[in-house]
């Protein structure tokens, strides 16, 4: 058992945005939805935050278990009390530091790395720490914000290194493993993201217009990713298999 347990050395995540998001239902029924599927037994969130992502997913029976990555000490906290209301399951434990210092017996069905990848310089690396923990037909999840070019002052203010493709995110992925789905998701809130890079130029999003995006754009996104057969959107999404 992992449960509450640390590292040793712990990070202070200096991003402020986790808080704005968390209220966005919307798109979290969205993700869920697209998620589940590919999300099952042992499960490993990495950079789990204060817990957006883990109250989503972590609910999905397919998951027999579920641990909670994140280095800073403070949003551990933040999950230890969602569980401890029931807002995320019992079985979420908690490591208070990164993939890398796990002890090495620790290994996974499923590794997720939700609005992450991003945020992390050595990406290949991470994602070659994140293979050599996956079990044999495991499988490795990242969702990430897409496309370089929208890349904007949101973006440097809370520590995105890079936006991604599906072709940049396959390319920082181990040889080893396999690609086996690889989409875009919100096709209409990539407008906002066009509009906040070359119009409004903030780099932090009003509740507002987080509440605007979720409750008119994601809706649209939910129909539109269909018809574009989810060729383009805001976030890409990317899956491989360790055979």
């Amino acid at each position: 058992m992992l449960s509450d347990a640390h590292a040793g050395s712990t990070q202070i995540y200096e991003g402020s945005e986790l808080e704005l998001f968390q209220h966005a239902r919307n798109w979290k029924r969205y993700l869920r939805t697209a998620l589940q599927s590919v999300i099952s037994g042992d499960v490993a969130e990495v950079g789990a935050g204060i817990g957006f992502t883990t109250e989503n997913l972590a609910f999905n029976h397919r998951a027999k278990r579920w641990l909670c990555i994140e280095p800073d000490a403070a949003q551990c906290n933040d999950i230890r009390t969602l569980r401890d209301s029931g807002r995320i399951p019992e079985k979420c434990e908690i490591w208070n530091g990164k993939l890398c210092d796990l002890p090495a017996r620790a290994t996974f069905d499923t590794i997720i790395y939700i609005d992450v990848l991003e945020h992390i310089e050595d990406d290949r690396s991470e994602l070659e720490a994140a293979m050599i923990r996956l079990k044999h037909g495991g499988r490795l999840v990242v969702l990430a914000p897409a496309y370089q070019y929208l890349y904007s002052a949101f973006d440097e203010s809370i520590g995105h290194f890079r936006r991604y493709t599906l072709s940049s995110l396959r390319a920082v992925a181990p040889e080893d493993l396999t690609p086996s789905e690889g989409y875009y998701l919100d096709s209409f809130g990539l407008l906002a993201s066009l509009a906040n890079k070359w119009i409004l130029k903030q780099p932090m999003p009003t509740p507002d217009q987080i509440s605007t995006w979720d409750r008119l754009l994601v809706p649209i996104s939910r129909l539109t990713d269909h018809l574009v057969f989810r060729s383009f959107g805001r976030s890409a999404i990317c899956v491989w298999d360790k055979n």
